[in-house]
């Protein structure tokens, strides 16, 4: 049986693993792991993403990450991502910033099972020049052997487990996700399992009805996890919007180690679990102030 509760779905992953995320800057992100994984004490991950988002920054802030893949990234409006950036100035993280397409590229190339993948667009950036500082042995030159020309290539990406978050899932782990979709799909497919998070818990029927909108197949998925507002404060398209007071609040937190501290010791330490996290925040009267228009999507 795959469906189960989020604690499970976190305590099958060891300490060291290599965690890609599906959050992008403050949309989708995979807020109730996060915080569940600060509270099961795991260490040494390495995280990768497209976009670095709120999740992510929350990982790094609380010392969960040492190592990060990612293509940049940002709290949207809301201003930087202020724990990634500290431990990167004090040398605390390591850290491979590549661009948006050329993760998807590396990914890209785990799902296929290709030794490399060429691409063209990191020549001549200042990207490819710091890639040759804290990756070296990530990327190289090869002769195209059709025109003898130099050409890049990239290693491909291949995570111990994608987390995912989603609108609607079956028991099977198949599941829809509306709006942008970013690398999720290249993520789910080059990693070596999937843990799906989802709003809504659908039967098999629902899903066989529209095939075509499944995103990730049940195959690859070992965790399915049924969670509404699971990426609270983040936003969800067709589910609930971000919570603006929410996340100014952690941007404002985030600016020093003291402020993270006290913002882990109210809102991830301070309580159980995600249950008692929502009730925390101001519980049915906020979110249903947050829960999308049914049209408008937001």
């Amino acid at each position: 049986m795959k469906v189960c509760d989020l604690s499970a779905a976190v305590a099958s992953i060891p300490s060291g693993s290599h965690v890609a995320l599906s959050g992008f800057a403050i949309t989708r992100c995979t807020m109730a792991f996060a915080r569940e994984v600060i509270r099961q004490g795991l260490r040494g991950l390495t995280l990768s993403q497209c976009v670095g988002a709120m999740d992510g920054d929350l990982l790094v802030g609380a010392g969960v990450a040492d190592h990060l893949i990612y293509g940049g990234g940002s709290l949207d409006r809301f201003g930087r991502l202020a724990c990634i950036n500290r431990r990167i100035e004090d040398g605390s993280l390591k850290v491979e910033e590549y661009s948006s397409l050329s993760m998807v590229f590396r990914y890209q190339a785990a799902a296929m099972g290709l030794p490399f993948i060429p691409i063209r667009s990191l020549r001549g950036s200042d990207i490819l020049e710091r890639l040759a500082e804290t990756a070296p042995a990530d990327h190289a030159e090869i002769i195209d052997p059709f025109t003898g020309e130099d050409c890049l290539v990239l290693r491909p990406l291949a995570p111990d487990v994608a987390v995912v978050q989603v609108q609607i899932a079956d028991a099977e782990g198949n599941a829809w996700i509306y709006g942008p979709r970013w690398d999720n799909g290249e993520q789910v497919r080059a990693a070596k399992r999937a843990i799906v998070i989802t709003e809504r818990l659908v039967p098999s029927e629902i899903i066989r009805q529209q095939p075509e909108q499944t995103v990730i197949p049940g195959f690859r998925v070992s965790h399915v996890v049924q969670l509404p507002f699971s990426a609270h404060p983040a936003s969800v398209y067709r589910a609930y919007d971000y919570d603006a007071d929410e996340i100014r609040r952690y941007a404002e937190a985030a600016k020093t180690p003291a402020g993270l501290r006290a913002y882990l010791e109210e809102y991830v330490y301070g309580v159980r679990d995600h249950w008692e996290y929502l009730a925390h925040i101001g519980g049915a009267q906020r979110l249903n102030r947050l829960t999308a228009d049914p049209v408008l999507g937001y």
